[in-house]
């Protein structure tokens, strides 16, 4: 509480005092009462004056700064009006219930609209999982039935399949712990579904690909690693160069193992660097391309998060080096080696 501003707002009751004061005064020397009385009369009423002012304001000081605490270690700050001490007075009687209604009436419109973004999150789930099988079809039809065309329709089928892939872990990026089973695997064999997944976009744009395969193993989810991958591929594609190339490897440095995704494209400028993870951030390479999103390098870094993987992406005006961290368990290390 800002002590300037209490005393400030008793200036009227300490000039409504002072006032009496020199009142009473005054009549007590007209009705022939001895000076000495006067003042003794005066200085008892200042000091229980002020005696009173400053109970009151320590007083208000300290229940307000009660308050302050509470709220601060409040996560969610709104159900502060659940956890406020009853009244003191008429006036704060009358606040409190104003709040406790303006709570209630927040309360509801909080709950209404959760329920209906987890509807809507359970009707896109719903409809990607519907669409995929049309997807399936067309594509074991397009395997079955060779074509002039049927690369090209492939090409094309798979891009539909990423963006609905896209836009089910972004309804489901929120409640990932929901979703993900957490098991040892082996790391490249997770890059070498996530290039299957994407063979036809590699082939069409002519993308030659560098492994430098190793045995390493992480404790994470295949699904979630096969989809960051994926986004990881498709963005090298997307901004490729002349000779476009992916080289995929990995190291292992203490309790880190290191997945590094680089390409030969065009590179990232300095500027856009730090903001590449930035939800709906296109940069100065997406502006120029109408179909870029800055969704999914966004969700890349969100899922990362939620499965305690690093991320981070290096640029030197030629080529993107995109490199994963794995944390390595030492504790599931050593209870499996016994």
């Amino acid at each position: 509480m800002n002590g300037r501003r209490y005393w400030r707002e008793r200036t009227s009751v300490l000039l409504l005092n002072v006032a009496g004061m020199v009142l009473l005064g005054a009549f007590l020397l007209l009705t022939e009462n001895s000076v000495d009385m006067v003042v003794l009369i005066a200085a008892v009423w200042s000091l229980t004056l002020a005696g009173v002012l400053l109970f009151s304001y320590y007083r208000k000081k300290k229940r307000l700064g009660r308050l302050k605490k509470l709220s601060e270690g409040l996560k969610e700050r709104y159900l502060l009006a659940e956890l406020l001490p009853a009244p003191e007075d008429a006036e704060e009687e009358v606040y409190f219930s104003l709040l406790r209604q303006a709570f209630k009436s927040m309360l509801e419109q909080k709950n209404a609209v959760e329920r209906e973004r987890q509807e809507y999150r359970e009707y896109i789930e719903q409809w990607i999982h519907e669409i995929k099988t049309p997807i399936t079809a067309m594509k074991l039809l397009c395997e079955n039935h060779p074509a002039p065309f049927a690369r090209e329709l492939m090409t094309e089928l798979e891009k539909t399949d990423r963006f609905t892939e896209q836009a089910l872990y972004y309804a489901r990026s929120e409640h990932t712990e929901k979703d993900y089973s957490i098991r040892e695997l082996r790391l490249f064999d997770v890059v070498h579904q996530a290039i299957a997944d994407n063979k036809y976009l590699l082939l069409q744009n002519g993308v030659s690909l560098v492994m430098e395969e190793s045995d390493v193993t992480v404790y994470s989810d295949d699904k979630w690693i096969r989809f960051i991958l994926d986004q990881l591929i498709v963005n090298s594609v997307k901004y490729r160069g002349s000779k476009p190339e992916l080289h995929f490897y990995a190291q292992t440095e203490g309790d880190k193992i290191y997945l590094f995704v680089e390409d030969s494209g065009i590179g990232i400028p300095a500027g856009d660097l730090p903001r590449i993870f930035e939800k709906g951030f296109t940069g100065q390479n997406g502006r120029s391309r109408q179909n870029s999103t800055g969704i999914g390098l966004y969700l890349c870094k969100r899922l990362c998060d939620k499965l305690g993987i690093g991320i981070c992406a290096e640029s030197g005006g030629a080529g993107t080096r995109i490199r994963l961290d794995f944390q390595i368990n030492h504790f599931i290390h050593q209870v499996q080696s016994r």
